[in-house]
């Protein structure tokens, strides 16, 4: 079976900039070719209201519930019983949303009710949602979005461990991170022994000065940022754009 993100023909990887807290920061992702674009609903200095993330969703265009045509159906549970088939359906099945609308607005929960988290995603009309509190697997099956679980690698031994907790099923897609915001790299070597597996998202310490290396070393479906794409606390668009380049190998066009 092949693996999206594993072409050695080509070195790229999708963008998720998380932690947008201004609608011109959701328009600088946007902008820079990133395909998705995370608010934060989990406690975090980048939290925001209801009303700024539906701000955010708005100017990146009608949500995908808004939208005349219908969704791709469901990914309903035992249709693919192990990890490589489920995690392939569920890069095809966002690959069929890109194809609607890009970027996607993913809403970024941890440790919330599902009620909770089902409400405050229709209120704000994001995309998508991810659930990086440890929750359940079980839960996201009562979720009213499609969804993203994230894992922590944090203080893991092997990548057998990591694909150990991962449950096919439910999560669309699993997204590593070892970070929680502090800035630390998940473990390449772990990470890329699991994209080797399965397509996967990668969080944790990225830079645009790190992230085609990690691209390179790893082979993930997407890679994540936030603090890394910031100065001073805020999104920095140069930032942005240079991380979208050098996730998707792009060269920079000399000036003058």
């Amino acid at each position: 079976m092949s693996l999206p993100g594993r072409d050695d023909r080509r070195l790229t990887a999708k963008v998720k900039i998380c932690g947008c807290m201004r609608v011109e920061d959701g328009v600088a992702a946007a902008d820079a070719g990133a395909e998705f674009v995370g608010v934060m609903f989990a406690q975090s200095r980048r939290r925001v209201s209801v009303e700024t993330a539906r701000a955010i969703v708005d100017a990146l265009g009608p949500p995908l519930r808004e939208r005349e045509q219908a969704e791709p159906p469901p990914l309903h549970p035992g249709v693919f019983d192990d990890n490589a088939a489920w995690f392939t359906h569920g890069a095809d099945a966002l690959e069929r949303l890109l194809a609607r609308k890009r970027p996607l607005v993913v809403g970024v929960f941890a440790g919330q009710p599902v009620d909770e988290v089902n409400e405050t995603a229709e209120e704000a009309g994001v995309d998508l949602v991810q659930l990086s509190g440890g929750e359940p697997w079980d839960e996201l099956l009562l979720l009213t979005r499609q969804a993203v679980k994230v894992v922590d690698t944090a203080g893991v031994a092997s990548a057998a461990d990591v694909i150990a907790r991962v449950r096919p099923g439910s999560a669309l897609a699993v997204m590593l991170d070892a970070s929680h915001g502090a800035g630390r790299q998940t473990d390449p070597a772990l990470a890329a022994d699991v994209a080797r597996a399965f397509p996967i998202w990668l969080a944790g310490g990225l830079t645009p000065e790190n992230v085609g290396a990690a691209v390179a070393t790893v082979r993930p479906w997407l890679v994540d940022v936030s603090s890394g794409v910031e100065t001073d606390g805020a999104k920095d668009a140069a930032k942005v754009a240079a991380f979208v380049r050098a996730a998707k190998g792009i060269a920079e066009t000399p000036r003058g």
